[in-house]
């Protein structure tokens, strides 16, 4: 991978990873546009390892508030909010582990196929607009039920079809569960530690079993890159949905992957 290739992909993956815009409809662009090879699985695992410590970074009261108050009797109000909090994402993770753990090898095979990835990019961005136009919700992320986490999980599942996007999906089953724009996106996010975790782990076992060689200048710089981009991407995006909505996001959904249909001509 050339010095260029390595800068554009880390942001790219940053930026992806945490917006509802798909980050293999992204990488996949990038390629056919630019005629660059894949990125290979060592780069996939150092952008994994930069998007977790990005999440792990901004999350970190809610992360330790959460283990604390899993580690003792609750005894305050918010020690029990957090110890819920805790629970809801540990069963919202459970069916995205299964459905890659029992799918992967289908999913690595429509990888490769960017009509797949344009037309998840246009319907599930279709999708995000549609729960997002529904109406005024304001419930809180206080509020979410048992029941809610399962059905937020369950749609987590479908980001393994390349081009869905795994924050665009649960952002919009959380829309559509009646959640605030800013809940949704910040329940999304949380819930992408444990799932960037999980993948982040076994590419690492599969470049190890592979015994891949490790370019550690671009394995750290592709980290770096990516942790430093994802955590301005979570800050401004917190910051900003209240006030700017979905839609901007849906409008690039829809350019983007019509686009793509022009490349897979």
């Amino acid at each position: 991978m050339t010095l260029i290739q390595v800068i554009v992909l880390s942001l790219i993956q940053g930026v992806t990873e945490f917006l509802p815009i798909s980050s293999s409809a992204h990488l996949i662009l990038g390629g056919r546009a630019v005629g660059w090879p894949e990125q290979g699985l060592v780069f996939d695992v150092a952008t994994h390892l930069g998007t977790l410590l990005a999440a792990l970074f901004y999350f970190r009261h809610d992360i330790g508030r959460m283990v604390a108050s899993c580690m003792r009797a609750p005894a305050t109000a918010d020690d029990t909010r957090y110890r819920r909090l805790a629970g809801l994402l540990l069963l919202a993770t459970v069916p995205a582990l299964l459905a890659g753990y029992f799918g992967g090898a289908l999913v690595e095979g429509m990888l490769r196929d960017v009509r797949i990835i344009a037309y998840a990019t246009i319907g599930f961005g279709l999708l995000l607009w549609w729960a997002d136009a529904l109406g005024r919700r304001d419930v809180k992320l206080e509020a979410l039920t048992w029941k809610h986490a399962l059905m937020v999980g369950l749609a987590q599942a479908l980001s393994l079809i390349p081009g869905t996007s795994r924050s665009g999906i649960t952002i919009t089953a959380g829309r559509f569960l009646g959640l605030d724009a800013h809940a949704a996106a910040r329940f999304s996010f949380l819930l992408s530690i444990p799932i960037i975790a999980a993948a982040g782990a076994y590419g690492a076992l599969r470049v190890w079993q592979g015994s891949a060689r490790i370019d550690w200048f671009e394995f750290l710089l592709g980290a770096g890159l990516s942790a430093l981009t994802g955590w301005a991407c979570i800050a401004a995006f917190l910051a900003l949905v209240t006030r700017i909505g979905l839609t901007p996001f849906v409008i690039y959904r829809l350019l983007l992957g019509f686009v793509l249909l022009w490349f897979a001509r």
